[in-house]
């Protein structure tokens, strides 16, 4: 296995050699300042918490990694590996980590942004819609992520390529913080958190984020209306924290 990648202060990831294929081993170590058996606890919660979240967007048509190894006992959790790159990285924009023990990431020039674009063979545009409707799907089934960013979604060439349409399809990823709800709160902050992101990430992102809650009130269909609502709430709620810092 080969040196691990940070992914967040709690856990880190490992590529596993291809038997047949190669497999994304996150392993969620144990924390020395708690109780070991609240530790314990904890861990196997968490790691049962995604994997059943990812088993239940499957079964919903989100496209998420598939579910591989599952030893909670011991921190640990196989997915699929997604071959590809992030939606943040086609993007273009600035990093996205916030916390000092994050892995920062690097800023991605605009040309390099355009290139991944015509190599994935798809529009900002099309992205914006995948986003969307992977959402809509996924709030459908009553899966919120806990997490939405641009970091957390993948693109893959899809193979055969299509004859029209775009030539790579959307891979929802890390499903750390995931949950189950029906709320429609719940599904209005998976939404505020995920255009925070795109405030923070990508410069003049407004009308790319318009575009991905077009998609997803295509998706929600009659539901969109109290989740809209909803939304315009806690963006009232964050613009007033914001104000009193």
């Amino acid at each position: 296995i080969p040196s691990p990648f940070p992914l967040t202060p709690s856990q880190k990831v490992y590529l596993s050699p291809p038997f047949p294929e190669p497999i994304l081993l996150k392993y969620r170590f144990h924390k020395s300042y708690r109780h070991p058996a609240l530790d314990a606890q904890i861990t196997r919660q968490r790691v049962q918490m995604e994997a059943r979240a990812l088993v239940r967007c499957l079964r919903a048509g989100v496209r998420v990694p598939g579910v591989r190894v599952v030893d909670a006992g011991v921190g640990v959790l196989g997915v699929e590996w997604i071959e590809g790159a992030s939606v943040r990285q086609v993007l273009g924009g600035g990093a996205e980590a916030e916390d000092d023990n994050e892995e920062e990431e690097e800023d991605v020039p605009s040309e390099e942004s355009e290139r991944m674009l015509r190599e994935f063979g798809i529009t900002r545009d099309e992205i914006m819609r995948l986003i969307g409707l992977e959402i809509s799907k996924m709030h459908k089934a009553d899966i919120v992520h806990g997490d939405l960013t641009t970091s957390n979604m993948m693109l893959r060439l899809l193979s055969p390529p299509p004859a029209t349409g775009p030539a790579s399809e959307l891979v929802m990823i890390d499903f750390g913080l995931a949950g189950t709800s029906s709320m429609v709160e719940d599904k209005a902050v998976d939404l505020y958190v995920l255009e925070r992101a795109f405030a923070s990430t990508h410069p003049d992102s407004e009308s790319l984020f318009g575009g991905v809650l077009d998609a997803y009130r295509e998706g929600m269909g009659k539901a969109w209306d109290a989740i809209y609502k909803r939304l315009e709430e806690v963006r009232l709620r964050g613009r007033k924290r914001s104000m009193v810092g």
